[in-house]
Order: C-alpha cells, then structure tokens, then sequence
C-alpha cells in the first residue's frame, strides 16, 4: 500500500471516529436536556399532587361526617322515642287525675 494511500484510509477512519463521537456527543446530550426536562416537570407535578391532595383532604373526612351524622340520627331517633313515652305517660296521668287535655 502505498504511504498516499495509507493516509488516505488514516484520515478516512479518523473523520469517521470524529464524525461517530459528535453524533454520540449529540445524542448524549439530547438525553441530559430530555431527562433535566423530566425532572422539572415531576417537580411541578410534585407540588400539584401536593395541592390536590390538600383539597381532597374533606372528603376523606366524610367519612368520619357520615358515622359522625349517623349516631346524631341514632340518638335523635333515641330522643323522639323516650320523649313519646314522656308524652304518653303525662298524657296517662293528666286522665287518671281526672283532667282532660
């Protein structure tokens, strides 16, 4: 092979090598801005998912509302009950004393 040749293929090989590097350097930082670019965005949706959260936080709180509610109907219900029976009882005893309502 002649020595013209020889750097021939040499700075054939070598241009490629550069031309390989720069796409690889390339590609590589594609991918920093792309995953700097993710980041940002999971940090924005960070402080969303934060947000949401604290305005979803009543209704899981209904929960306790509902079995708190519950037991206020239970008890009212309780209350009206004892309270006929009050009322019956009164009413009973206003006719065996011989008043008339």
């Amino acid at each position: 092979m002649a020595d013209a040749q020889l750097f021939t293929t040499f700075y054939m090989g070598l241009g490629l090598a550069v031309v390989v590097v720069l796409i690889a350097a390339t590609l590589l930082i594609l991918v920093q801005r792309a995953a700097q670019r993710i980041l940002e965005l999971a940090v924005a949706a960070l402080g969303l998912v934060q947000e949401i959260k604290g305005n979803t936080h009543p209704i899981w709180a209904l929960q306790e509302t509902n079995r708190t509610a519950a037991h206020v109907l239970d008890t009212a219900g309780a209350i009206r009950d004892h309270g006929a029976t009050v009322a019956t009882a009164l009413h009973e005893s206003d006719q065996q004393g011989g008043r008339s309502g």
